[in-house]
């Protein structure tokens, strides 16, 4: 989709919303122009209907095998002018806006300049020592940040290669990896455990690392991979308002990796900040603050979201709350917003979750806040048991007194 037809501001969208969810997006960036696949426009798609509504020009989009065609299907409120003069992109100019869903309220337009997508991809490509020889299979979607800069456009720039299937399965994934000579890839922990579920390639190829970003990586599933796969497994941390990456644990030959950490700062400033914005001393928990080229300068006409968001010295709160060790490591212990309240004491659900993820029986845990008429809020949690196991929630319950305060026991699971 294109905001703006004379400065070509792209904004991807999920394929599977409904109308409804095209309507708001479309709608709320005034989009002048609606990019969908071919036959989109005969089926009358959602996508179709929603840029109608607010007439938007219609087009599909697609390879015919040699060419790329964009074949307008509506012209909406744009008018045809013939020919007009190429535009030169400027590094302050907006190149991308991407949506961000918030703990409250509607999501934030979040847009990110040249500027910022040109650093995040030299900090990613840097980071990784990406270059002509390194080839990824893609495996997040390309409308979101973490699939566009760090498995797309991060890999193309540094003169890589990447593969994109039609869609993730993790029944054809090795085999496409090693198909197609792919040495590294980056992907959210829950595919990361789908693919331990699955066959393991015979022989193994050479993986020259495998990432995680977008949720927390689980010790425990960061030493199964390395054991399975046997590539080092570089944890990183990332947002939409970055550009995507903020930090990373770094190659082996540039220094150690933390199961449990979110690595090092990647061209960016990180510290942790007070709910006054003042620097925090190393070990002690606050807001995970960071500053740099890749960062937004601030959300599409949200004015409340920037003063809550950024701090006078310029700095962005990511609303994570964490912790530096003495190297600089980056440690998140919660989200702010998400902490559980029990009377008073501050519950990190990642803690719980890290420690049911030990559960030998335990494949996927998370835990939450659940509302308590005395204390507020107390604790639930949501297991899925691996194949074959049996457990009851007694035998959890009495295996989790052992390994954490009584005040966090769940009182639902």
């Amino acid at each position: 989709m294109v905001a703006n037809h004379s400065a070509s501001i792209a904004a991807p969208l999920n394929p599977a919303y409904k109308q409804s969810e095209f309507e708001f997006y479309i709608d709320d960036l005034s989009s002048s122009l609606t990019l969908v696949p071919k036959g989109a426009y005969a089926q009358d798609a959602p996508a179709v209907r929603a840029a109608r509504k607010y007439k938007a020009a219609i087009a599909e989009c697609y390879c015919n095998g040699s060419t790329v065609v964009l074949d307008i299907k509506e012209l909406g409120k744009l008018t045809r002018k013939g020919n007009v003069g190429l535009h030169t992109a400027k590094p302050d100019d907006t190149a991308l806006v991407l949506h961000t869903s918030g703990t409250t309220g509607r999501p934030k337009a979040v847009p990110l300049t040249h500027r910022n997508l040109t650093r995040t991809i030299r900090n990613i490509k840097s980071t990784y020592s990406l270059g002509p020889s390194d080839r990824t299979l893609l495996v997040m979607p390309l409308f979101h940040v973490h699939g566009l800069l760090a498995a797309f456009l991060a890999p193309l720039a540094s003169g890589g290669s990447v593969i994109i299937p039609q869609k993730f399965s993790a029944s054809d994934f090795w085999r496409d990896f090693v198909t197609h000579g792919a040495n590294w890839y980056t992907a959210v922990p829950t595919i990361h455990q789908i693919l331990l579920k699955n066959p393991s390639p015979s022989p193994m190829p050479n993986i020259r690392f495998i990432r995680s970003c977008s949720s927390p990586l689980s010790p425990s599933v960061h030493q199964q991979l390395e054991n399975v796969y046997g590539a080092p497994v570089l944890e990183a941390y990332a947002m939409t308002e970055a550009a995507h990456q903020m930090t990373s644990n770094p190659l082996p030959s540039r220094g150690k990796r933390i199961p449990g950490s979110v690595g090092v700062g990647q061209g960016v400033e990180v510290k942790i900040l007070d709910q006054n914005g003042d620097e925090l001393p190393i070990g002690k928990e606050g807001e995970i603050c960071v500053r740099g080229e890749n960062v937004t300068s601030g959300y599409l006409n949200n004015d409340k979201a920037n003063k809550e968001s950024f701090t006078k010295g310029g700095f962005f709160r990511t609303g994570d709350q964490g912790k530096l060790d003495a190297d600089g490591y980056v440690y998140i212990t919660s989200r702010i917003k998400e902490l559980i309240n029990k009377g008073g004491e501050k519950i990190s659900p990642i803690e719980i979750d890290n420690v049911l993820a030990q559960h030998p029986a335990v494949g996927e845990a998370v835990s939450f806040a659940i509302d308590d008429e005395i204390y507020g809020q107390d604790v639930g949690v949501a297991v899925v048991l691996k194949d074959g196991q049996n457990l009851s929630v007694e035998e959890l319950t009495s295996w989790l007194k052992d390994r954490v305060a009584k005040f966090k026991l769940p009182k639902k699971v």
